[in-house]
């Protein structure tokens, strides 16, 4: 068979497997100072095992077939396992709450399960274990969880079961269901095709000269579009090398071991680098030093190796807006950071800077192939070869959000420049009414406050009164000193006091912050403030803090605390915040 041209996924790990069988396609950390290494014949090898008992069980084609756990190398082979035996593979994150996983077994008509990694997650587990139908087939993959009744992937490899023939999956053919991370709902399944996944795979390789030997790091969940169209199907599609993480404490040892060329990340992640960088290097030396050209170099060398970035071609950013401030301090560190804007309905495919063309406040221009434009009502619509065949089980939603042109309505509302930039502007959704009955979009807002070292997330609410409030959480350096001492608290509440009447002035009147609240814990996917791809979830942390916004307004502060800072008995207790 001919697979040079890497169709689908499937052809892809047959091309390499014949034309570099012994380089390595997958590390997989199992202890900090311990990797096993997967070469591209061995991962055809345990693929083809583990495809032909998936179809030994009887499910008829086209079956779906759930994956959940962390990324490992496990992820990947269990994915191309499922199609190589004509099934559809439905991941499902981590992180979930169990009311999600259980519409996703439901609504995905999942007849089978294959479980991962789950180290650090057992929470998760145990109420997604509860919701996992009975009598379901599941698989356990190395690193996983002891489940009942469960095969071994390593056992089922080991059983030298007769060889099946076993299908090319059609270009044409549903590869994957992927469901929403559910920031405004019950999450929807998007409905891929192996062509609409290659497009992106293809586009990648071509747009950033991606080819054998460029090396990735899959961290961010590969339940979610990009990871699953910039790592593992780029990665597949260009013969690259993929590296895992063990754990998030080894996740800078993790990085420095891939040196990846290709870095695909999201802003909570580089407003982390750059505050850490920050408590180390003070911004004010950084500048004198960046200003001597024999130290400029000598500290933006010692900058990207300390991060394990040192060998990044491209640095893609996602997910949600960065602060313009940080795009600029990774610029004068060497490391130019492109912003990409696209949707899980278009498989991450839609909009990304371009080296050298950089327009502060803009995602860029569209990628190849991809038409943009804006609605009367200003909403962008992105019609991309990657975009979504429907929601599965949805028709009526499918209508709704793909217009009889093509067009997909994102529900992002943005404006064009005149070379056809992009920027966004705010969600539709997100758009809020004052109770002065003023409209007010947070996220150019957000951007402006979450560019402050001091501040790693934030949410602007406050619809039940009649100014804005800006809800943020504490780095995580300010947050693993908890309890503060008296003076950093009022040196922290100073510095943020004056710093919103900078960020006001910027601002129309009726967007005006009237007073900040500094959240008691972090903001995360257990406590329902996060999606697992780590965007905010306005609707719960406004439902969390609307009780107490009225009395907040009435003490006329620009700072309060949500919870006690115990060293000067603010409104509140001294615990601990959640630094996960």
């Amino acid at each position: 068979m001919n697979f040079a041209s890497r169709e689908t996924h499937i052809h892809c790990l047959h091309y390499w497997s014949e034309q570099r069988p012994d380089s390595v396609f997958l590390t997989q950390p199992i202890s900090e100072n311990e990797v096993v290494e997967y070469t591209w014949q061995e991962v055809l090898s345990q693929v083809k095992s583990v495809a032909i008992y998936l179809k030994s069980t009887g499910l008829p084609p086209g079956s779906h077939i759930g994956i959940f756990g962390k990324n490992s190398a496990h992820w990947i082979m269990a994915d191309l396992a499922i199609w190589m035996a004509g099934f559809v593979s439905i991941p499902i994150y981590p992180s979930i709450g169990s009311e999600s996983a259980k519409h996703i077994f439901s609504h995905g008509d999942i007849k089978a399960l294959i479980v991962g990694k789950l180290d650090g997650i057992s929470d998760s587990w145990k109420s997604v274990k509860n919701v996992i139908p009975n009598a379901i087939n599941t698989v356990r993959l190395p690193l996983s969880p002891d489940i009942d009744n469960a095969r071994t992937w390593d056992a089922i490899v080991a059983d030298k079961s007769p060889n099946q023939a076993l299908k090319l999956p059609a270009p044409s053919a549903i590869a994957t269901i992927m469901y929403t991370s559910g920031s405004t709902g019950l999450p929807k399944g998007v409905m891929h095709t192996f062509e609409t996944m290659m497009h992106v795979a293809r586009s990648t390789e071509e747009e950033f000269g991606l080819g054998y030997g460029d090396r990735f790091i899959s961290y961010l969940p590969l339940a979610h579009a990009a990871e699953r169209a910039t790592v593992e199907s780029a990665g597949i599609y260009t013969g690259g090398h993929i590296f895992f993480t063990h754990s998030l404490d080894s996740f800078v040892e993790d990085l420095q071991r891939a040196k990846p060329t290709f870095f695909l990340s999201v802003p909570r992640l580089w407003i982390k680098f750059y505050q850490g960088v920050n408590e180390k290097i003070p911004l004010r030396l950084q500048s004198a030093l960046l200003r001597i050209p024999l130290l400029n170099r000598s500290l933006r060398k010692k900058v990207t190796k300390t991060l394990g970035l040192q060998y990044v071609r491209y640095a893609v950013t996602g997910s949600a807006a960065v602060p313009v401030e940080i795009v600029k301090w990774y610029r004068s560190m060497g490391v130019e950071l492109l912003e990409a804007y696209a949707m899980t309905e278009n498989f991450g495919y839609s909009h990304c800077n371009r080296v050298g063309d950089y327009k502060e406040g803009y995602v860029g221009h569209p990628q190849p192939s991809v038409d943009c434009k804006i609605s009367d009502e200003g909403e962008v619509l992105v019609k991309s070869p990657a975009n979504m065949i429907g929601y599965y089980k949805d028709a009526a939603k499918t209508h709704e959000d793909i217009t009889s042109e093509g067009y997909l309505r994102t529900g992002d509302l943005g404006e064009l420049d005149p070379d056809g930039r992009l920027r966004i502007t705010g969600r539709i959704k997100d758009l809020f009414k004052t109770s002065k009955g003023k409209y007010v979009a947070p996220v150019p807002i957000e951007q402006k406050i979450g560019a402050h070292p001091a501040v790693e997330a934030v949410c602007v609410g406050g619809s039940s009164l009649p100014q804005p409030v800006a809800f943020v959480t504490l780095a995580q350096s300010l947050r693993d000193k908890v309890p503060l001492d008296a003076a950093t608290t009022a040196s922290l509440e100073a510095d943020l006091s004056a710093a919103l009447v900078a960020w006001n002035q910027t601002l129309e009147a009726h967007e005006k912050i009237s007073f900040m609240v500094i959240a008691g814990e972090a903001w995360n996917t257990d406590n329902d403030m996060l999606t697992p791809t780590l965007k905010i979830k306005r609707r719960s942390i406004e439902n969390h803090f609307e009780p107490k916004l009225s009395i907040w307004s009435e003490l006329k502060q620009p700072v309060v605390w949500e919870e006690a800072n115990a060293a000067n008995n603010c409104v509140g207790s001294a615990r601990t915040p959640d630094a996960r």
